[in-house]
């Protein structure tokens, strides 16, 4: 069978889900149209939810007091409790609340009082953010002429940047804009499930992941992986599209020693989730390694399709 037969095969498999690896949310069934985030109050506060699809109708709801992560949650409790749909919709029954879910909201009672909760759709405040004068468009998907060629695990997308994939060009110091979507795979968990990530001159990984709904963790979407877990976890539902903008500062190095380690600052879907993040070395799995002062950007290829667009990278001039 030819390489490119294949790829087409490939493609439609995951169009239409096999393997529980979803691109398309038009294929995505009915799982993937109630797993999200849902909004509204309780009394005259707000509240949140955050429901994540696992497979075979089964989901994890994670109510937070305040609101969404982002808008209002103030990163304290979590409320939490598993659900399996049923003909009346998904029913929840946690510690001190209970709640059922139907296409349209999430409804219930949480301590005594009642709560209807919409769903939304959030979308990243710097989504589609064109690249600044003196910016270095790395891929807009008209090509990839900016971009080594790599070997990638999974089909490419027309118009879309897979992982596993360097620039061609060394940078130090800079603003990067990029924006990506984990698939949608339900019965995954951990590691498995949607996984990629950005490195910072080949070294420094920002975790790409399908975190949804998660406690904030060192090896999870937002991380500086396994260096520093994000402040909040602003993953959004598997499928959307979410950015990245990240500052770097490189190491300082003098007659090749290092005098400073690198730093980032992060932000996830518009909310900064790292603010000068002392990084010390190469983080685990780096494509690079040692300390340099400029090397490629790298996005990553785990096996997951992970696509990426709209990535641009604005150099700074070092300072010492």
């Amino acid at each position: 069978m030819t390489h490119t037969l294949l790829v087409v095969l490939a493609t439609v498999a995951l169009a239409a889900g096999e393997s529980g690896t979803i691109l398309d949310p038009a294929n995505a069934g009915p799982d993937f149209a109630t797993q999200g985030e849902y909004a509204g109050s309780a009394g005259s506060a707000k509240l949140g939810a955050q429901v994540i699809a696992r497979g075979g109708g089964k989901f994890h709801l994670v109510l937070l007091a305040g609101g969404l992560p982002g808008d209002g949650w103030d990163g304290g409790a979590r409320l939490e409790a598993d659900g399996q749909r049923a003909d009346s919709g998904v029913v929840f029954t946690g510690k001190g609340f209970d709640a059922r879910l139907t296409d349209s909201a999430l409804t219930g009672t949480q301590a005594g009082t009642a709560f209807t909760l919409p769903r939304v759709e959030r979308r990243s405040p710097t989504l589609g953010l064109k690249a600044p004068e003196g910016a270095l468009v790395l891929f807009d998907g008209s090509n990839e002429a900016a971009w080594k060629p790599g070997k990638n695990n999974f089909p490419t997308q027309a118009g879309l940047l897979a992982g596993g994939r360097a620039s061609v060009q060394e940078f130090g110091d800079c603003q990067l804009h990029l924006e990506f979507r984990t698939p949608f795979m339900p019965a995954a968990s951990g590691q498995g499930r949607g996984n990629s990530g950005v490195y910072l001159l080949s070294r420094y990984e920002v975790q790409v992941l399908d975190s949804f709904g998660l406690v904030p963790a060192k090896n999870e979407c937002g991380a500086v992986y396994s260096v520093a877990a994000p402040k909040l976890n602003m993953c959004f539902p598997p499928l959307a599209w979410q950015t990245y903008d990240i500052e770097l500062t490189a190491p300082r190095l003098t007659d090749g020693k290092k005098t400073a380690n690198a730093r980032l600052t992060a932000r996830l879907n518009g909310v900064l989730i790292h603010d000068h993040v002392e990084v010390p070395g190469p983080t685990t799995a780096a494509p690079g390694s040692g300390d340099v002062a400029q090397a490629p950007l790298y996005l990553q290829d785990h096996g997951n399709p992970v696509y990426y667009r709209n990535v641009w990278l604005l150099p700074k001039a070092a300072k010492p």
